[in-house]
């Protein structure tokens, strides 16, 4: 079977134009080196695909037929990705910036308060100086 093929079967993409591509950009590697769409998929061989920023790691025990069940992937291949990979993944959810730099869009529902918070402060400093 082909790989394209076998990623989209197990569910590792969502259609299997979106596997072939991966594959062309290099993000799918059988053992270290990158593979074209039509290489052809065995059992035990150890595949290496970039999805999300993480690198997931599975063995192939077995090509299905077609398309598989959500519960039945299992019996096709087995995930061996490190945790570490998913715990850098949570790391950089943290590490971003969640702010959006001044002067780009539209300001957010939380920038909206600050500013008429802001604009309110400045209106009561006014009146109690005229007082």
């Amino acid at each position: 079977m082909r790989i394209d093929k076998y990623l989209w079967c197990i569910r590792m993409f969502k259609t299997r134009s979106i596997a072939t591509d991966a594959c062309k950009k290099g993000h799918v590697k059988i053992g270290g080196s990158n593979v074209k769409p039509s290489k052809e998929v065995f059992g035990t061989e150890k595949i290496t695909v970039r999805k999300n920023q993480v690198n997931y790691q599975l063995i192939v025990i077995d090509t299905p037929p077609n398309r598989v069940g959500a519960k039945l992937v299992d019996l096709y291949r087995k995930d061996v990705t490190p945790k570490e990979e998913f715990e850098h993944l949570d790391l950089l959810k943290y590490s971003k910036d969640y702010y959006r730099k001044k002067g780009t869009g539209r300001p957010t529902k939380k920038d909206r308060r600050d500013i008429d918070e802001y604009k309110d402060d400045s209106h009561t400093d006014e009146h109690n100086e005229l007082d």
